[in-house]
């Protein structure tokens, strides 16, 4: 029993016995190392993919995802797993999802980052209007969607007093977009510059707005003010809402068109001269 206690001391204090021991400890060690790690690599996971080709600005239902098994070293970070990020969504206007296809971060995005999405939240009575801004008209940039603001209009009466007063009033800005048409405020939390505040008036305050659009050669001046904020004009006198109307229609005059045929003989052709398409004239102070 000693001399096997000696002996199996001499083999294990015996330099190549231990080198080559150690040899065999760290391939053992590689060899389940690199097995697990191929395991896990080829190991199937579900992930959802497309049931269909989805086109650009397509909104994304749950009939249009199916599962699937795929290796899991397919599946890289920006691969969607999970359906509540999915479905709901818009597949991104420079995107198309072919049938078969995962699901990636970068061609989703919410209905608001999609180019024209603010129509979308007009009336059937509301017609589509923007005005021009900039960061000062937009007192620095803090009127977002979703904010009321007025319209104040500066003008000479006929007395030559300088009349203002709340033009219109309530209006809900739709959508806040930069010079290239992408939203100030969008869900990646970078705040561009403002360019167009989009919104949506009914016809008869559409009419009148775009009336006074064309009397800035008159010194009218329209001014954008956060809904119940302070008022940008002064003069010499405050009026009406329906003063400054009045004074808008007095100084304009819309042409209707006629869509009545006239005819080519000479006892027409003075009548068919005068005949204009829809337009706004303005008519001077």
């Amino acid at each position: 029993m000693n001399n096997f206690m000696i002996s199996l001391k001499r083999f294990f204090t015996n330099k190549n016995t231990v080198t080559i021991l150690g040899v065999v400890i760290v391939l053992v060690i590689l060899y389940y190392g690199y097995s697990s790690t191929i395991k896990k690599a080829v190991n199937p996971v579900r992930v959802p993919v497309a049931a269909k080709d989805l086109q650009p600005q397509t909104q994304i239902t749950s009939s249009d995802i199916k599962w699937v098994e795929v290796p899991s070293i397919s599946k890289d970070k920006n691969v969607l797993t999970n359906t509540s990020a999915i479905v709901g969504k818009y597949v991104g206007v420079n995107s198309m999802i072919p049938e078969g296809s995962m699901f990636y971060s970068s061609a989703i995005v919410e209905k608001e980052d999609l180019p024209g999405n603010w129509l979308t939240l007009l009336t059937t009575e509301e017609i589509p209007m923007y005005f021009n801004v900039d960061l000062v008209s937009t007192y620095a940039n803090s009127i977002q969607p979703g904010d009321y603001v007025d319209v104040y209009m500066k003008a000479e009466d006929d007395a030559g007093q300088i009349m203002f007063g709340k033009f219109i009033g309530n209006i809900q800005i739709k959508a806040v977009k930069d010079s290239s048409g992408k939203d100030v405020f969008n869900s990646s939390g970078d705040v561009g510059t403002p360019s167009y505040l989009y919104f949506g008036l009914e016809k008869e305050f559409y009419f009148v707005l775009t009336k006074a659009g064309f009397l800035s050669n008159m010194g009218v001046q329209l001014a954008i003010v956060p809904h119940g904020g302070t008022v940008p004009l002064v003069g010499d006198v405050e009026v009406s809402s329906e003063t400054l109307r009045e004074y808008v229609d007095a100084h304009t005059l819309s042409i209707a068109e006629d869509k009545d045929k006239v005819d080519e003989d000479d006892e027409d052709k003075d009548n068919k001269k005068n005949k204009k398409d829809n337009g706004i004239v303005v008519i001077g102070g």
